[in-house]
């Protein structure tokens, strides 16, 4: 049969994370490819508890349709939280979403038509491309910086272009692992003030800070600013929750795009979530993930510092989930990512990150998903696949 696709299916890559997932299924491969969070993070017996308390005492009711917005005593949670770190947030302005990947898709059904213009961060989260990318937008880049973008440049495009979202990880980044600061944050929220243009401000790593000072959010300074979180780096990536901050005016019509989306995200895992929060030290168990985390940043950085060659540059991230390494200019982390393989080892080469495809130089490299020894002998091998790439030049 001749299907006759919509038009927007030809513009819209699939994810090259998830198709190097398949490439390094091969146990004898150690991967630093996904964004993966530590297993050993997961509150396994918590949840198990949570599992047990909510159906016993809620019986048939947690089985229910519910509301679109979510279970109120979370979103109140989500609410009090972010008040407790001097952002002022009600719960009538937190909607659950199915992960903060859905909030992508919410916001590009609210905002965007064809051919509108979307400036990302070069490079940026490469999910939101994709997801970006259904809605047909056409998509600026600007520079990112060691804190931040490169915010000349932001005004240059802001000032010279109809930008109608402006989508930023400003925390621990997804790729780079850097870090926006505060005064950065400051004058970025007075530019997209000043030119109109809405702030998507994704921050699913926010709490997973082991090294330096609390940062609050852009949003902070930008009150009508968007922001994504999500329970998937604190809770379990599994339980796909996340959640959207946003003014009332906004919310309303993300409320209805997500009726025509799925009702409502699921029930049962928002009662359990909500029941894990409500009974447990959930601080320590964040402070828990941040150890874990820094001594596995620290040791791939210890190792790479050992192993790679000193040209290749990258970044040390004060938390989340990645670093960003940049090989010498004219080597291609694509024929790196080749040569890595064969010796059984895998990362994420840095094309992806880029809406324009460039970043042929650089990679990503994930270090929360293995342990020391397997972070030591993978960096071993890239840093062997690395150095015959370079004698090749």
């Amino acid at each position: 049969m001749n299907y006759k696709y919509a038009q927007r299916m030809s513009k819209t890559p699939r994810s090259f994370v998830r198709e190097i997932l398949k490439v390094t299924e091969d146990p004898k491969i150690i991967s630093f490819g996904g964004g993966l969070p530590n297993p050993q993070s997961f509150p396994v017996q918590a949840i198990s508890q949570a599992v047990q308390e909510v159906l016993m005492e809620n019986g048939s009711d947690v089985l229910q349709y519910s509301t679109t917005e979510g279970y109120t005593p979370l979103r109140e949670y989500i609410a009090q939280r972010y008040s407790s770190q001097g952002l002022d947030v009600s719960a009538d302005e937190v909607l659950i979403t199915n992960g903060s990947q859905q909030c992508l898709d919410l916001v590009g059904k609210v905002f965007l038509d064809k051919n509108d213009l979307v400036l990302l961060e070069k490079p940026t989260y490469l999910a939101a491309i994709q997801a970006f990318s259904l809605y047909e937008p056409q998509f600026k880049s600007v520079e990112l910086l060691e804190d931040g973008v490169d915010l000349d440049e932001l005004e240059k495009l802001l000032s010279s272009n109809d930008i109608k979202l402006f989508y930023a990880v400003t925390s621990f980044q997804n790729p780079t692992g850097i870090t926006y600061s505060d005064q950065k944050r400051k004058e970025m929220a007075r530019l997209l003030k000043k030119y109109e243009t809405v702030l998507v401000e994704d921050n699913p790593y926010g709490e997973i800070r082991f090294m330096g000072d609390y940062i609050p959010p852009v949003k902070s300074y930008l009150d009508e600013g968007i922001l994504f979180g999500s329970f998937s780096k604190i809770v379990s990536p599994g339980m796909r929750l996340g959640w959207i901050v946003a003014k009332e005016e906004v919310m309303d019509r993300l409320i209805t795009v997500k009726q025509a989306s799925d009702l409502h995200s699921n029930y049962f895992t928002q009662r359990v979530v909500y029941q894990f929060l409500k009974t447990n030290p959930v601080d320590q168990h964040i402070q828990k993930i941040r150890n874990l985390y820094k001594k596995q940043r620290n040791c791939m950085i210890e190792m790479m510092e050992r192993y790679f060659p000193p040209e290749v540059k990258y970044t040390q991230p004060e938390g989340g989930m990645f670093l960003w390494v940049t090989l010498p200019e004219g080597t291609s982390s694509m024929e790196l990512f080749d040569m890595a393989i064969k010796e059984n080892v895998a990362f994420v080469p840095g094309n992806a990150f880029y809406a324009d495809g460039s970043g042929e130089n650089t990679m990503r490299l994930n270090f929360t998903n293995s342990n020391e020894e397997s972070i030591e002998e993978g960096i071993r091998r890239l840093g062997m696949a690395i150095k015959k790439l370079l004698a090749e030049k």
